[in-house]
Formats: C-alpha cells, structure tokens, sequence
C-alpha cells in the first residue's frame, strides 16, 4: 500500500502525526502538490509537485494511485474518484470515505456549492482543531491496523 498525501491544504497540526506514522510503518507516501509543500522528513517520502491548475494535483493522485492505496484529501470530487478505484480515502478530521458515504458527501458538496453560487452566504466548515487531530489520528490507526496485518 501506498500513502498519498493531498498537500495543498493539509494542516499543519497533522504533519507530526503523519511523520511518526510514516516513520513507524516505514509507509511508502507520495506527497503531492502544485506548490512546495513540507511535511516533514522521511526516507519514505517523496514529493511531487505537479502544475499550477485547478485538479492537477487531484489528476496525478488519480494517475498514480492503485487499489488498495490509501489518499488523505479533504477534496470529496477526489475522494469520490479515489473510491471508484478501489482504494481508500480518509479526510483531515478523521472521516474515511467509502463506497456508502461518498455519493452523499459529493452531493451536499455539490448542494451548498450551488447555494453559494447563487449568491447565498454560507458558513465554512469549523476551525479546525485539536478533537480533529484526535479523530484523525485514530481513524488513521484504526485503518492502518486493520490493512497492515
């Protein structure tokens, strides 16, 4: 299995979290962005930066990626294609995308996209915080655990 790392907006309270994991399981991760993004240092990370472009990131993932493979995004559009190739998806704050949750996901995505467009103001998802760190790093072992038998 390979870890690919979403980077463009990764926070950096997790970074601690994915370097030790990282480290632990010696996980292959391929960290992809359209800018310098650092993580932290690993003999098992590579990094990959793509173009500057809307999805260009997303497509290289998509590219690269087999079944079987973990992606960290908080991107639903690239969750949803992460899904469709048998591999798996988990967000920032702990929620692992499947083939039950993410036609929902995309379509409340897609739902307030169209509220937004249409001129309405809506509110952002919360700060991100230290209960999300939690529940990231625990869904994260929670599937490593269970893949890496």
């Amino acid at each position: 299995m390979i870890l690919y790392i979403d980077a463009d907006a990764f926070p950096n309270m997790l970074k601690p979290i994915i370097v030790k994991t990282i480290e632990r399981l010696s996980l292959k991760t391929i960290v992809v962005s359209n800018k310098k993004v650092n993580i932290g240092k690993s003999k098992h990370i590579e990094y990959l930066i793509v173009e500057a472009g809307a999805d260009e990131a997303d497509n290289k993932i998509v590219e690269l990626l087999e079944e079987n493979d973990l992606v960290i995004t908080a991107d639903i559009p690239l969750a949803n294609r992460v899904i469709t190739k048998n591999a798996h998806a988990i967000d920032h704050r702990g929620t692992m995308y499947t083939s039950d949750n993410i036609k929902h996901l995309l379509a409340m995505r897609n739902l307030m996209q169209e509220i937004r467009d249409s001129g309405e103001m809506t509110k952002g998802p919360a700060a991100f915080n230290t209960k999300d760190v939690q529940a990231f790093a625990n869904s994260l072992n929670m599937f490593l655990q269970k893949r890496l038998k």
